[in-house]
């Protein structure tokens, strides 16, 4: 190994040279700051109230790797060295590990996962709200082994309950949170195989409206919502962009007629008009597919993850029982399997900004907040960066083939390059450009998933329970539990009081009752 500079040496010097690193070189900085942390734990309270709230963040392939590299990013981007920043995900007190595989294989699918922490049961690769009895896009195998949510859980017992995300509606994670479906593809009636159809199976984008009473529905999709050939209101060019369904329904008015008063909105200008004091159902699709890049969005089309997830909250909080919000930074998924870092990290520090504006408009005591990834990507820290290098650069150090390699990498993907048996040479490529495709060690087209356990982080009521290291399907028990919410109902005793006045005295045989008052507690 030659511990040799990176084509652009000037940068990383005069980087070094202005980091004022002084107040870490006294050991009493970090004893202070341990101690800090030391009391934190000391103080800290098992908050074991009812959940009358959940707030389920759920970063799509937001791998511990992905996790540590936006922490950096975020803060690099506000002109900090980045390894000392605190997200809002840090500050959750307490933190476990999930195991991510799925029954049939070690590393899983987004269908699967899902299915795992939302509806406590894992099943099969592909697969959403079906156990694993049921056989990827056999039909006839779904029926009878259909399995129920969280959102589902918590709608039965009178929340309000909300599904935003960055990807289309109908994808992977939320659709495991409505739909039963043997294959997570079956977008819209046009994507049923004939035998499907006869089978009985039904489309993903028609069980968003039919099987639970969602109130708040903010995403993409909605080309699987219209006939075929329906222009598209933002892109009546674009005949990829257009309706496909074949049955002829369209499931947005059907959507809209089938409630009392209901918005739908597929732009940023009637999104922000939207009151949610007023306001109880609400469809906002704001793509015929998924949403775009957060690095590519425009924000007078396009509303932030911030802003879809402060709407839901200001809609789905006005029910007195609470309400069940599922938020996935969906997008940090699709990035890394295009071996782009870049925009992979960047939706995740917009993710994060989006926690911390659920954490403004909740109340800890009675809203448990958790955060998780489904699963990890191949994603690889490595090489040795000077500490506020940027996170997207290059190592200082060249490999034995004499040329330099990024801090990032992965370990399979469409950013395997070999011209005439070398690796390219990146010396003059500005690898922290939004469209750089990372290195990758074998040629796909798409990078896969990685099997690592993955972080669950929670604060608020029964936050606790989320600690140590437990299957993913475990998530949806400790959630349901929390809010007394499905099966897993805790015995408690809500108690109510009242005032009453009387008073009870007693002299040898006789009884005297004066005036005086008493709360008397019930059940």
């Amino acid at each position: 190994m030659c511990s040799v500079w990176t084509g652009n040496p000037e940068k990383v010097l005069v980087l070094s040279a202005f980091l004022d690193l002084t107040p870490e070189k006294d050991p009493e900085f970090w004893r202070s700051q341990a101690r800090s942390s030391l009391q934190s734990a000391l103080d800290r309270q098992p908050n074991t109230n009812v959940a009358k709230n959940i707030v389920f963040f759920l970063g799509d392939g937001m791998g511990i790797t992905t996790y540590t590299a936006a922490r950096i990013l975020k803060g690099q981007l506000q002109n900090q060295t980045g390894e000392e920043t605190v997200m809002t995900m840090d500050t959750f007190p307490y933190v476990g590990l999930a195991k991510t595989y799925s029954v049939d294989f070690t590393i899983p699918d987004s269908a699967a996962t899902a299915t795992a922490y939302l509806c406590g049961v894992k099943t099969n690769m592909n697969i959403v709200g079906v156990s694993a009895a049921g056989r990827n896009t056999v039909c006839n195998t779904q029926s009878g082994n259909e399995v129920t949510s969280i959102l589902k859980w918590a709608k039965d017992a009178g929340k309000s309950v909300g599904i935003v995300t960055t990807t289309r509606v109908q994808h992977a994670t939320p659709a495991a949170a409505y739909a039963h479906s043997v294959s997570r593809s079956w977008y819209s009636d046009a994507d049923l195989p004939d035998s499907a159809k006869t089978d009985g199976c039904t489309d993903i984008a028609s069980q968003l409206i039919k099987n639970i009473d969602i109130d708040v529905i903010i995403g993409g999709g909605r080309k699987y919502m219209t006939p075929k050939g329906t222009q598209d209101p933002e892109y009546p060019w674009d005949y990829s962009s257009r309706g496909q369904r074949t049955d002829g329904r369209d499931l947005i008015k059907e959507w809209q007629s089938s409630k009392m008063v209901a918005n739908y909105v597929w732009d940023k200008t009637n999104f922000d008009a939207v009151d949610p004091e007023t306001t109880d159902y609400l469809m906002a699709l704001f793509e015929p597919g998924d949403l775009q890049f957060e690095e590519d969005r425009e924000p007078s089309m396009e509303p932030s993850i911030v802003e879809t997830t402060e709407k839901a909250i200001r809609i789905l909080r006005k029910n007195p029982n609470g309400f069940f919000l599922l938020v996935e930074g969906g997008r940090i998924d699709q990035a890394h399997h295009d071996g782009r870092a870049y925009m992979a990290l960047h939706e995740t520090v917009a993710f994060d900004y989006a926690i911390e504006k659920a954490l403004e408009l909740t109340d800890e005591k009675e809203t448990l907040t958790v955060v998780m990834a489904d699963h990890s990507h191949p994603l690889t820290f490595n090489g040795f960066p000077f500490r506020g290098q940027s996170i997207l650069g290059k190592s200082p150090l060249w490999a034995t083939d004499l040329l330099p390699f990024t801090t990032l990498m992965y370990g399979n993907g469409p950013g395997h390059k070999i011209v005439n048996g070398k690796r390219p040479d990146i010396r003059n490529v500005t690898t922290d450009a939004k469209d750089y495709v990372q290195l990758s060690a074998a040629p796909l087209q798409s990078t896969t998933h990685s099997g690592e356990d993955v972080a669950v982080l929670a604060r608020g009521p029964m936050a606790h329970l989320l600690q140590g290291v437990f299957e993913q399907n475990y998530v949806a028990h400790a959630m349901g539990y929390a809010a007394c919410v499905g099966a897993d109902l805790r015995e408690q005793a809500v108690w109510k009081s009242k005032t009453v006045t009387f008073s009870i005295s007693m002299t040898g045989n006789h009884v005297f009752y004066q005036k005086q008052e008493m709360k008397i507690y019930f059940i």
